[in-house]
């Protein structure tokens, strides 16, 4: 049987235009690397910001592939790499930015420091969602802020990043609140958290009837802006603030007067500089560990999406009209 010697990809040519299907010469594992047939690609907000020319920071020049998140199959072994064999289902955050192949492709050559071990019940749609947020999560919550148990935590925001923060503090054994719209009510009640109506109380009141007026341990903010101004108010003496999306400028006075620290979160470095990569495979290790015990679970929109109908999946994310991850399904 013939070896393949092209696949197929899904193209961002220029900022704006539609996303075009085109053969390419499939990769080659390099040293440090494995080939992975991927078969799911999670939708993050990023991949827009990317192919819309908008994105800067994520050092992604078009024409390119994105696609920053996925999952899928070893099929080669470079030079260099323990620890994975050919069949083993993985995922991971693995390129989409810094000119590194994205995931909307038929295969990547991955770093295998950036992957892990999939969880064996999640399917590779589940998995592929996981990456980036899981990542963003832990890095703020568990490396910089280290949350433990007894803690009172709150959430800003119970989206992508966020659900998986409140997910990962419940099973650290924190009190965890999130702030968001009514609309998600049942489903943070349900994932034990206790959700706060962003629309119906002011933060001086939940502060007051959530924590007595003391403020909260860990403010974690997946919003930035307005959002982070909250978290400032909202932190208790000599607490810590996180927030994934902590680049407006902002009155430190909130926080200082309370001798509260910050802590800012930039998931890309790794993938940008090369430093910390294996860090990040460890962190997934711990998702699958976390996700296997049953303690974290993604939210997915029921919605599913193929190579060719990817176009839909960024509107649907750009129109604020995705109710949970959006994963394309590559095979």
């Amino acid at each position: 049987m013939p070896v393949e010697s092209t696949m197929k990809a899904l193209l961002a040519q220029m900022p704006n235009s539609p996303l075009r299907i085109a053969d390419i010469a499939k990769p080659v594992p390099g040293e440090g690397q494995v080939l992975v047939r991927i078969k799911a690609s999670g939708v993050n907000p990023l991949d827009l910001k990317i192919r819309a020319g908008n994105a800067a920071h994520a050092r992604h020049p078009l024409p390119a592939i994105v696609g920053i998140d996925m999952a899928g199959v070893v099929e080669e072994i470079g030079t260099g790499v323990s620890g994975f064999r050919r069949s083993d289902s993985v995922y991971g955050m693995t390129g989409g930015v810094g000119g590194i192949q994205g995931s909307l492709a038929e295969f990547a050559a991955v770093d295998a420091g950036l992957l892990a071990l999939k969880p064996q019940n999640l399917s590779m749609r589940e998995a592929a969602a996981l990456p980036l947020i899981s990542i963003t999560a832990w890095e703020g919550l568990v490396d910089r802020a280290g949350v433990k148990a007894g803690q009172k935590v709150l959430v800003i925001g119970g989206g992508g990043v966020g659900h998986i923060v409140a997910q990962i503090a419940k099973a650290a054994g924190a009190a965890v609140y999130v702030v968001d719209g009514a609309s998600k009510t049942d489903y943070l009640t349900g994932l034990g958290a206790t959700p706060i109506d962003r629309d119906a109380e002011t933060v001086e009141t939940y502060v007051a009837r959530h924590t007595g007026g003391k403020g909260f341990d860990l403010v974690y903010d997946t919003v930035g802006g307005l959002g982070l101004d909250t978290a400032f108010r909202a932190v208790s003496q000599f607490g810590h603030v996180v927030s994934c999306l902590g680049w407006g400028s902002h009155a430190l006075a909130p926080l200082s007067f309370k001798a509260a620290t910050y802590s800012g979160v930039f998931t890309l470095l790794p993938l940008l500089t090369g430093e910390g990569r294996a860090h990040h495979g460890e962190i997934m290790r711990e998702m699958t560990k976390l996700v296997e015990a049953r303690k974290v679970m993604p939210k997915l929109d029921p919605r599913r999406f193929t190579l060719a109908d990817t176009d839909e999946a960024h509107r649907l994310i750009e129109d604020r009209q995705a109710d949970g991850k959006l994963v394309v399904e590559i095979d």
